[in-house]
């Protein structure tokens, strides 16, 4: 079995709850849909990073890159002057808690993409 299988999860739910929280974000006016071929393109990205390149630095680096944006949803959106009533409203159950479960999981996806590029900067067997 893999060492990083618990990295490919917790990376997979990231993108999950990412794609999950845009979407209620376009729903709800926050975000445009406008750019939604380069959000595409990102998914597709993050996806082929998560699946097909688990075992490589490339393939870390991208799945540390979904951690660091699953966690930093929360920071955005609570720090906004419309969240309270965002959260307040029809759905807000929903918006809050994957901000929350984005903020704890892509917390533990940095930090298990973050070890797993360590362990092969020194070379150890992982």
């Amino acid at each position: 079995m893999k060492r990083n299988l618990t990295l490919v999860i917790t990376s997979l739910l990231s993108i999950l709850l990412l794609t999950l929280h845009v979407t209620d974000d376009i729903v709800r006016g926050i975000s445009r849909p406008e750019p939604a071929n380069l959000a595409l393109l990102v998914l597709v990205v993050w996806l082929y990073g998560t699946l097909l390149l688990a075992e490589r630095r490339s393939g870390h680096i991208i799945m540390l890159l979904v951690g660091l944006f699953a966690a930093g949803m929360p920071v955005i959106h609570m720090r906004g002057v419309h969240y309270p009533d965002i959260a307040a409203s029809s759905g807000g159950f929903f918006f809050v808690w994957t901000l929350w479960a984005l903020g704890g999981l892509g917390g533990f996806t940095f930090i298990l993409a973050a070890r797993g590029l360590w362990s092969m900067r020194r070379g150890q067997p992982r």
